[in-house]
């Protein structure tokens, strides 16, 4: 049986009451966002895994450990620890703590576990392939060779991004730039190798960094490389979920994490208003719903949603991803 997104009494439903429906699902959505930091934060924090032993906490806590041993492990370097695997264990707990009781962070895992376990399951039910979509195949066969370049690079960071994910690790590279502050930061805090050491350990990572390298930020300049042939990303089947993320986020002026997280089932109104302001139109919106929510239905009269209605309702009620 489909699902509607909400009960509309009127038959036809006028404009106004269409966005209330709306605006009422994103309330509920964003509510829904809201809570879930600290419900993740909590069942993050207990020691007994075995009671929550779904993959998402898993994931995310495999994450939150590699993390801690990248920065550990530069840092015993450093330091000239021999035993360098001993130190990070010793210590990983102190930087696992704040990782932890961050939101924004938790945000960002909690969007990439999405991300992943999506993509899994759109290879399996729609045959879209989660490295290889033919937008990338387009870009690589291009005759203008950066863009070809570009496209290889990209391509090649999906790649190391699905087998990253396969074994729970996030590469300290591909961490969002004020993420990569904080965890730093809380490295200071750590009494453990003295402060010539923390400096420069510090001072390597950060030197090591660069936004527009990480997997997210090839997307963004494959994205810009296509100019008005980058509408072509919105269409999941085509440009593969990576990059129909990607672009979505910039066409509709919102966070990454936040687009991702308009995946998710209860926020069928958020990428409804949200593929609906970057100026699909019904047809293209319902198709990207059949790939992704197949038993929903968009409700009657969406159609009257003009697309700045659509970004005026995102951007009155967007929550936020940090607390």
């Amino acid at each position: 049986m489909a699902t509607t997104m909400s009960d509309l009494s009127s038959n036809p439903p006028s404009l106004q009451t269409v966005e209330e429906a709306l605006r009422k699902d994103l309330e509920l959505g964003n509510a829904i966002i809201v809570t879930a930091r600290p419900i993740l934060r909590q069942l993050l924090a207990q020691d007994d895994q075995a009671l929550f032993s779904d993959e998402v906490i898993a994931r995310i806590r495999g994450m939150v450990r590699q993390l801690a041993r990248q920065v550990l492990l530069v840092l015993a370097e450093e330091a000239g620890i021999a035993d360098r695997g001993g130190f990070a264990d010793a210590h990983e707990a102190a930087l696992i703590g704040p990782m932890l009781a961050d939101s924004a962070f938790l945000a960002h895992a909690h969007a990439l576990t999405i991300e992943t376990n999506l993509a899994a399951r759109l290879h399996q039910r729609s045959g879209i392939d989660p490295v290889l979509s033919p937008l990338v195949q387009e870009q690589v066969a291009s005759t203008d060779p950066a863009t070809a370049a570009l496209a290889m690079q990209a391509l090649a960071a999906q790649a190391r991004f699905i087998e990253q994910q396969r074994r729970m690790h996030l590469p300290l590279a591909e961490l969002p730039g004020d993420l990569l502050h904080a965890l730093l930061q809380s490295l200071r805090g750590l009494d453990a190798a003295g402060p010539q050491p923390l400096a420069a350990c510090e001072a390597r990572l950060r030197a090591q960094f660069s936004e527009s390298e990480r997997r997210v930020g090839l997307f963004a300049r494959l994205l810009m490389a296509m100019d008005r042939k980058a509408v072509r990303a919105l269409a999941i089947d085509h440009a593969g979920l990576a990059i129909f993320l990607t672009a979505l986020a910039m066409a509709s002026e919102q966070e990454r994490d936040l687009a991702a997280m308009a995946l998710v089932d209860s926020q069928f109104a958020r990428l409804a208003l949200a593929l609906r302001a970057v100026g699909l139109s019904q047809a293209a919106v319902e198709e990207q719903f059949l790939y992704l929510h197949p038993d929903v239905t968009l409700p009657d009269g969406f159609a009257s949603v003009t697309a700045d209605r659509a970004n005026a309702l995102l951007a009155s009620l967007r929550p936020e991803l940090a607390d």
